[in-house]
């Protein structure tokens, strides 16, 4: 059974932030013998005044492959799970939703577009999860991460939206490493220009401080941009102010 786990708003400005306790609780899931969990993906939702967050207002969804009889198990130690490491003041939201029973994900695609533009409420959330059986719960303040939960299952199954939480240690040969080495040592669909072209194994790309991964076409690529002219590559890459359309 393939399922998706996204939580939203667990955090304040002191604590650990949402992707570490994605991660944290993906490592509990494998840990307790219930199934294979993916990378984590964070999505980005929008930033106005009428909406709370803590300072990025971004959710944290990972996919995991488990046997059918562990869901009651799993969903009841998420839900604890958030009860006991979200932050103090934080509105904490938890969304699972099973790949079977999505039977129309255009709404659920739609709804996390939508969070990236509009003000939404909960009672959207749990009408929509309500049509198509996804659990949908609060743990905490005012359960506003419902709405963000929802959204980022919504924008991952989309297959093109979010950037992969943490960033890929890329071995390289005096900071600049050929594209056939990368894709030996990460599994990524490809290294990627930002307007969208693959670069062939054999090109040149200056590595930067942390590079990250963004979720397109349902695969995680190393993107990349025109490397300044002061390099001998033509091809560094893209740093987080690019990404940031992710």
């Amino acid at each position: 059974m393939n399922i998706f786990i996204c939580i939203d708003d667990t955090d304040n400005l002191e604590s650990r932030g949402t992707g570490e306790l994605a991660e944290n609780l993906a490592a509990e899931i494998q840990e307790r013998n219930w199934g294979r969990c993916t990378f984590v993906t964070r999505h980005q939702l929008l930033v106005h005044p009428d909406v709370p967050y803590t300072s990025h207002n971004s959710s944290m969804c990972f996919a995991a492959d488990i046997d059918a009889q562990h869901l009651p198990a799993l969903t009841q130690r998420a839900e604890a799970f958030l009860m006991e490491e979200s932050a103090p003041g934080s509105d904490p939201g938890l969304a699972i939703a099973v790949s079977d029973r999505l039977f129309d994900t255009s709404q659920l695609i739609t709804f996390g577009q939508r969070a990236k533009q509009e003000v939404l409420n909960k009672q959207n959330a749990y009408d929509l999860a309500a049509t198509l059986d996804i659990h949908l719960s609060e743990h905490g303040g005012t359960g506003q991460g419902v709405i963000g939960a929802l959204a980022g299952i919504g924008l991952r199954i989309s297959g093109n939206d979010g950037r992969i939480k943490g960033w890929l240690n890329i071995m390289t040969n005096n900071g600049v490493a050929k594209v056939a080495d990368i894709l030996n040592q990460f599994d990524l669909g490809g290294v990627r220009t930002m307007d969208g072209e693959l670069l062939e194994a054999d090109e040149l790309v200056a590595v930067g401080k942390k590079p990250k991964a963004v979720f397109l076409e349902g695969k995680p690529y190393l993107m990349v941009s025109p490397a300044d002219e002061a390099t001998a590559v033509s091809w560094q890459t893209s740093s987080r102010r690019e990404l940031k359309k992710y």
